[in-house]
């Protein structure tokens, strides 16, 4: 079958976009065609600094005819309507529509065939479409300014047919700039143009002018390349994922080069070493294999260019600049090392640094103080939460005390993303307690999905007090995430809190929590609390969603705590929830959900009408029917089993109790009519409807269960 090859060549695209780009290019044109009736087998997107390219197989040449019914007037209907009828559906006379019969008499129907487009002209609509509608983050307008790309946009490939064809090209152009057959390659390499035919063409002849099209490709060559040369120097290469993707996107023939830099730059810490040289000029670094894993004073890079004199010119550029940059990272950290002379302070670093950042009144939030007031909060609440962690209180607190200090260094004014770390290493160079120095590094931790979790319990208590005093100030400010915007980054401080506690299975009320930070805050926060919990809610359902759960079954267990006793033991939350979608996976469980859902409706419905609300004790006198007594006895059993289990955190018992209430329901439904007669009698059945209810409500609230 058919095959679509599309490349659109520009000016550049930044590294950081190109990975959406080719998503996006893949599913417009892929959602375009089959909204125009075109299937298709199978679809890749690629990109390069200079081009998106899109190969898409198995395209019908033409999409398949529509056949549709066109219903008409009913027989015998006047002339007006008969007309309007045939000119609706473009036929000559009732002679071509046929006659149907339905309860309310004969009508006409038409039998209409819309006929399939050709594949090459949805293309010619949809690819300029695509192209005018493309949603880069950022992008310009040049020329006669109708068109914006991310940068300008100079050549379009756009070709259509069968491996066993020439293909044609599709016939459009977008602001001057006609679709064709020919692309270019290496900027520098290979820049004389070329036509191409076929996808398979295509990659071949841009490997003939020096680009590799697939950036796995390009990653993959990169990496075993910057192994390969760190192997031959007896070092192994320090990996740096993000530092890969990134470069890949940098280059369309990359090239691995090594370069040094003197010995005595290593007194820096190697990560400010490895940021400087990440952040400056994209390099990798590399170790040596001995246990001790010591940074080597050598750097690698990848080029775009295979030069003549092997990359010389090329290593020493970039030595330069590295040498320039690890000189001033030295200067900033002997400078750090050193004592502040207006700010004395036991003759400490971070403790000069402290008292720095409260002369200095630097400010936090407009309205929630200065950094100095924040860290006095925070000394506070590591202290009350470190016994519920296990930490030491006393380290809790001075690890608090220090850990914002490292801002007024040199080094982290320098290198943000080393704060921290270089917090860290001055606390060990001052002597402080190895705990409170990893807590000063770790409680910023983790910044994102990847990132590791403090484990430590000094880390874990000033982790949890650093977002905590985040989240309840900018909660008690009002300055919440929106849909859009989250510029306090929010959402990642709370996910953080949900990380830390589970995957070191702290028990923490959440609520409670809230209130100790809350009440070192300037303002106060009416209602914070429960608020706060619901947006947790949220974000464990984001997290739990990720895992594979259901977020519904979320929603029913933090639906259970009344105010005065939420469910907000995330802990216990994920147990019960684990153990909720492992009892609805059950035939029990299932069943035992629609004979719920059968009750909470009718006693709904009922309350409703009756204006009350049905629950208390259930009159066993009026209990006549086989099928409404086994049922009463069983709710009572299981009701105070499941309470049972559930106060001893068995979750997995408390389900298995209720499934007892499967067969008894399902009798009761099948046997008892609930609106009896007798006026007593109903509402001694509505109690007992109510009783399943809450019965069910002892693990989690199932009007919350889809």
């Amino acid at each position: 079958m058919p095959e679509l090859l599309l490349e659109l060549f520009s000016e550049e695209i930044p590294a950081r976009m190109q990975k959406k780009a080719s998503e996006d290019l893949k599913k417009m044109i892929a959602d375009g065609l089959v909204a125009a009736g075109l299937s298709y087998e199978g679809a890749v997107a690629f990109a390069t600094p200079r081009r998106l390219t899109l190969h898409m197989t198995g395209i019908p040449a033409k999409g398949m005819d529509v056949r549709e019914e066109k219903k008409g007037p009913r027989v015998g209907a006047p002339d007006q309507a008969i007309q309007g009828f045939l000119k609706g559906a473009n036929i000559a006379s009732l002679d071509q529509a046929r006659v149907v019969s339905d309860k309310k008499g004969d009508y006409y129907v038409a039998d209409l065939v819309k006929s399939g487009r050709k594949a090459i002209e949805v293309l010619a609509e949809l690819v300029p479409a695509t192209i005018r509608a493309f949603p880069w983050p950022k992008s310009q307008r040049w020329g006669t300014g109708a068109l914006r790309w991310v940068r300008p946009l100079h050549s379009i490939v756009c070709t259509f047919g069968s491996d066993i064809e020439e293909p044609e090209i599709v016939p459009f152009d977008i602001d001057g700039i006609h679709a064709g057959n020919v692309t270019r390659g290496h900027r520098f390499l290979s820049p004389a143009p070329f036509s191409v035919k076929r996808f398979d063409d295509y990659v071949q002849k841009l490997q003939n002018a020096h680009v590799i099209l697939d950036p796995e490709r390009r990653r993959h060559i990169i990496l075993e390349d910057a192994k390969s040369l760190a192997f031959a120097q007896g070092l192994e290469l320090v990996e740096d994922d993000g530092l890969l993707d990134e470069v890949a996107g940098l280059v369309e023939w990359p090239i691995t080069l090594m370069g040094s830099f003197e010995e005595e730059f290593l007194e820096v810490p190697a990560e400010v070493i490895r940021a400087t040289i990440r952040a400056n000029q994209k390099c990798f670094v590399m170790r040596s294999h001995h246990v001790d894993q010591k940074l080597a004073a050598k750097f690698l890079l990848v080029s775009n260019l295979d030069a003549k004199d092997g990359g010389e010119k090329i290593v020493a550029g970039n030595g330069r600049v590295i040498r320039a940059r690890l000189s001033d990272a030295r200067h900033f950290f002997h400078t750090d090392l050193a004592d502040l002379p207006d700010y004395k302070a036991e003759g400490k670093i971070l403790d000069q640094r402290l008292a720095k950042l409260r002369a200095l009144n630097v400010v936090f939030h407009e309205k929630l103080g200065t950094q100095g007031a924040r860290v006095d909060r925070l000394i506070r609440l590591a202290a009350e939460l470190a016994p519920l962690v296990g930490a030491d209180p006393a380290k809790a607190a001075r690890a608090a005390e220090l850990a914002k200090a490292d801002l007024m260094t040199e080094v982290v004014g320098e290198f943000p993303e080393v704060q921290g770390l270089m917090g860290k290493t001055y606390a060990l160079a001052q002597g402080e307690d190895p705990a409170v120095a990893n807590a000063i590094e770790d409680h910023w931790k983790p910044q994102g999905p990847s990132d590791r979790v403090p484990t430590d319990p000094v880390s874990i208590a000033v982790a949890l007090a650093d977002k905590l005093d985040v989240l309840t100030g900018f909660w008690a400010i009002d300055e919440k995430p929106t849909g859009s915007k989250d510029p306090y980054a929010l959402r990642r401080a709370a996910l953080g809190v949900i990380r830390i506690l589970l995957e070191n299975g702290v028990r923490l009320k959440l609520s409670s929590t809230f209130a100790l930070a809350l009440a070192a805050l300037p303002k106060s926060g009416d209602g914070v609390p429960a608020d706060l919990l619901a947006f947790f809610a949220d974000r464990l359902k984001v997290q739990l969603r990720d895992q594979g759960a259901r977020h519904d079954l979320v929603d029913a267990v933090f639906a259970l705590g009344a105010a005065e006793n939420p469910q907000d033991d995330l802990v216990l939350v994920v147990k019960r929830v684990d153990a909720l979608a492992k009892f609805l996976g059950t035939d029990d469980g299932a069943s035992l959900l629609a004979g719920y859902k059968r009750a909470a409706n009718i006693l709904d419905k009922e309350e409703k009408k009756d204006g009350r609300a049905y629950a208390g004790a259930i009159d066993a006198s009026l209990l006549t029917e086989d099928a409404e007594k086994a049922l009463a006895a069983a709710v009572a059993t299981a009701t105070a089993a499941s309470a049972k289990a559930v106060a001893a955190e068995d979750f997995a018992a408390a389900m298995s109790a209720l499934a007892g209430l499967r067969a008894p329901v399902d009798a009761f439904f099948d046997g008892i009519l609930v609106n009896a007669d007798d006026a007593a009698v109903r509402e001694n059945r509505l109690k007992l409807l109510a009783a399943i209810r809450a019965a069910c409500g002892t693990v989690a609230d199932f009007a919350r269960i889809g």
